[in-house]
């Protein structure tokens, strides 16, 4: 047999292997036709020249706080593997930056303003994707705030309540509108964003490290509650990546070789390498993973 998976004339094969041969033949042949994109994204598969369809073909996903960063790279992602995707952000004009970029690249996307924190703002995002695209698959909430830097006790009222209402609350209130969307449509997933913190506090980061810690538990939560709706739950765990908000810990050379000494994969990580695992979450191929985190953080802060 040659690495494609040919098998040669005079391959002798006993008749009573002849259906499993051939099942493992063409399990092999699926395998090796699986081709990658741009940014690491799955084409179009082409089986005995069958084409197949890519494993979000038909499926609308809303992604928050995508127009840069690790939801951005979510939502490029999630496109590129044939969902129509609807992104978020607090700015209109990083919105259109943002649209622009993936509309260069043949994405289907669209997208609108949304302050996650405030509810007309939650509601009218909703609002939009159902009319752009008439219905919701997959929900991507990653939007996160952090206004405090420093001992946890010194920590203000104002401070715990502003992490709070963004990080956590704000993620439920926005399942409890697109929930029902998706039980609309038959099912789905939702993919919550919370971050390596949530096992490991980072220093001085005090409230920002609770409120991750309380969206695992909001995952298994809901993803017991949400189960008889045909709509999975699970959580995706960053590391230290690449992107705007971390951009205090891997600019300072000195910070950036500490920490690269407690990771297995000594490099910072990037956005697109999160990606992945989210579109795999919200694809047939995750359809009995429920109420898990993944963790994306290059081999660091392991737990059993």
């Amino acid at each position: 047999m040659d690495i494609r998976g040919q098998y040669r004339e005079d391959s002798r094969v006993p008749e009573r292997y002849t259906v499993h041969f051939s099942m493992f033949r063409l399990s092999l042949q699926r395998l090796l036709s699986l081709s990658h994109g741009g940014g690491g994204s799955y084409i179009m598969q082409s089986v005995r020249g069958i084409q197949t369809p890519r494993k979000l073909e038909g499926k609308v996903a809303l992604v928050t706080a995508s127009s840069e960063g690790i939801g951005l790279a979510i939502a490029r992602r999630l496109a590129q593997d044939g969902a129509r995707v609807h992104i978020s952000s607090r700015n209109q004009q990083n919105v259109d930056k943002a649209l622009q970029e993936l509309k260069k690249e043949g994405l289907d996307v669209e997208g609108t303003v949304c302050h996650v924190g405030k509810k007309e703002d939650r509601v009218k995002l909703v609002d939009h994707v159902m009319q752009k695209f008439g219905g919701v698959d997959i929900l991507v909430s990653n939007a996160a705030v952090n206004p405090f830097f420093g001992n946890i006790l010194d920590a203000t009222e104002e401070v715990w309540d502003k992490v709070f209402d963004i990080n956590l609350k704000a993620t439920f209130l926005l399942v409890k509108l697109v929930a029902p969307k998706i039980q609309e449509r038959g099912g789905g997933s939702i993919v919550i964003v919370s971050s390596i913190a949530a096992f490991t506090a980072f220093p001085a980061l005090g409230p920002y490290n609770v409120s991750k810690t309380a969206l695992l538990g909001l995952t298994k939560v809901l993803a017991a509650d949400l189960t008889t709706q045909n709509i999975r739950v699970n959580c995706l765990a960053p590391g230290f990546i690449r992107t705007r908000f971390s951009s205090i810990l891997w600019k300072n050379e000195t910070l950036y070789n500490e920490i690269k000494l407690k990771l297995g994969i000594s490099r910072i990580g990037e956005p697109e390498e999160c990606a992945g695992i989210v579109s795999f979450l919200c694809s047939a191929d995750a359809s009995y993973i429920t109420g898990e985190t993944m963790m994306v953080a290059g081999g660091g802060y392991p737990r059993l």
